[in-house]
């Protein structure tokens, strides 16, 4: 992963966001010499990688019971 400064982040940005768009580059910005942030692709993931995610794993009882109690505590808000 690359480390750019600001500064050079602030001159370069729509290079860099062409970098990460088409060549799937990482950057680390410093400032001060310090690691303030980092720009890196977004996760293009599809509705198929979901559910293959979710095959590999057991259902959890549990958890469907978790999520109906919670909703019983939510108060629909009444709109005109």
């Amino acid at each position: 992963m690359s480390e750019v400064s600001a500064t050079d982040a602030a001159r370069n940005f729509s290079d860099l966001l062409d970098a990460v768009e088409h060549r799937g580059a990482h950057f680390r910005i410093v400032r001060r010499g310090k690691v303030v942030a980092q720009l890196d692709p977004v996760n293009t993931g599809t509705g198929a990688d979901v559910k293959a995610l979710l095959r590999r794993h057991r259902r959890d009882p549990a958890f469907a019971r978790d999520v109906a109690s919670a909703r019983e505590l939510l108060e629909m808000e009444q709109r005109p």
